[in-house]
């Protein structure tokens, strides 16, 4: 087996969509789109505002993690690591701000840019690029929640 080889088997295998966490955003599964197309992972964000914590600049943002549904909210906070302009699948450009963050795929925690962009017309809360799996993952894009689904990701209840 090449060298080669060797790194690809070691590849996990995603599908083009999966559950996500985001553990240092207090948010627990994320429906995600794997997109080899885009370059950077985006994450649903509302209400961004900036402030400063001990003279460095952060970002404070509101979340609906759920499809279709403003119901859930959830406050995020996270350092700002700079504002980056992003051109979108429409080609239009945009500045928006980029954070880091753990993201957990099938079990792999691994720290991730995210740009910050409201995707409430979007079909998917994030979007996951190149840039997260590259050296991490093969996707199949025939193939969704090779990780698991929603309900099968929650722990069972212990038997007494």
């Amino acid at each position: 087996m090449t060298e080669v080889e060797s790194k690809i088997k070691a590849l996990k295998v995603v599908g083009w969509r999966e559950y996500v966490g985001l553990p240092e955003l207090g948010l627990g599964l994320v429906k995600a789109k794997v997109d080899t197309g885009a370059r950077t992972s985006a994450l649903h964000a509302i209400n961004i505002r900036y402030t400063v914590k001990a003279g460095k600049t952060w970002v404070k943002f509101d979340v609906h993690p759920l499809q279709r549904t403003t119901k859930q909210v959830v406050v995020c906070e996270a350092p700002l690591i700079e504002e980056r302009f992003v051109r979108d699948s429409g080609g239009k450009t945009s500045l928006r701000p980029v954070i880091e963050t753990t993201v957990v795929i099938k079990g792999r925690a691994m720290r991730v840019e995210l740009t910050l962009i409201a995707r409430s017309t979007m079909g998917f809360r994030m979007l996951i690029g190149r840039q997260a799996l590259r050296g991490r993952f093969m996707v199949d894009a025939g193939r969704s929640y090779l990780g698991g689904k929603k309900k099968s990701l929650k722990p069972k209840a212990k038997a007494t």
